[in-house]
């Protein structure tokens, strides 16, 4: 039986969420995204469910610039995107390199244009090294890559780095041991991204693909653990990037 207080956060958890998606979802500005998988963690996590500001990235005018707040994809954002091999799902992953950006990793450690990068957010889970997603691009795939993934690493790598080219770049997820990303299926062209993560204003501790927006087993999950499986910590979370330098 869920506490007095329990139960008020619940109500203003539901509100708040109810609030956000009426005013935003439905528009061109905003709309609710759900995380399936955990390939952002810690950062973000299964079950999150968030709002992505689509304004920030859309084409701007000399008019509409003064007044609206675009800006530029940069080097740490987090991005929400059209996946380049199914149009129709979507992911969300760090942005690592921009156009120009040289690209390599060694051991685990990322070297940005040169320099070891330090990435605060990045988690590791496997205590061994893998010959390809460890030390990318110098080492010979030990996966089968989809075409375009080895035309990247065909038309883009110099000197043992990845060059990122005009009007592309290269995502990451945080969970780096755990996510299918650029190393796997190549750049993000940058018509596929249409927003940036804004705020969690409900987060539900899940194993499960909360996408599907009916499943029996989700539903029950969720009618009888509400209270106990909300991360109360997370909702209404503002979701910031990282400036990688």
């Amino acid at each position: 039986m869920p506490s007095k207080s329990e139960y008020k956060r619940g109500q203003i958890a539901e509100w708040a969420g109810t609030f956000l998606i009426m005013l935003l979802a439905s528009s061109s500005l905003a709309w609710p995204f759900v995380v399936p998988t955990g390939s952002m963690e810690n950062s973000i996590l299964i079950g999150d469910h968030m709002i992505v500001d689509k304004l920030s990235y859309a084409p701007s005018n000399p008019v509409s610039s003064r007044v609206l707040p675009y800006t530029g994809i940069k080097r740490g954002d987090v991005i929400v995107f059209r996946y380049p091999l199914n149009l129709r799902e979507d992911y969300v992953k760090r942005v690592i390199g921009i156009p120009g950006d040289r690209i390599r990793i060694s051991a685990k450690q990322l070297h940005l244009n040169g320099r070891a990068v330090e990435e605060p957010y990045k988690i590791h889970k496997a205590n061994w090294f893998d010959s390809y997603r460890d030390y990318f691009p110098a080492a010979e795939p030990n996966v089968r890559l989809p075409e375009r993934a080895l035309k990247m690493l065909a038309e883009n790598v110099r000197d043992g780095e990845l060059v990122v080219p005009p009007g592309h770049y290269f995502a990451m997820g945080d969970n780096r041991d755990e996510s299918w990303d650029s190393r796997y299926w190549g750049l993000v062209p940058r018509e596929n991204i249409y927003g940036k993560p804004w705020i969690i204003y409900w987060s539900f501790e899940s194993s499960g693909d909360m996408t599907k927006a009916i499943d029996p087993t989700h539903l029950k999950d969720l009618a009888l653990n509400f209270f106990s499986k909300t991360r109360w910590d997370r909702t209404l979370r503002i979701v910031r990037g990282y400036p990688l330098e």
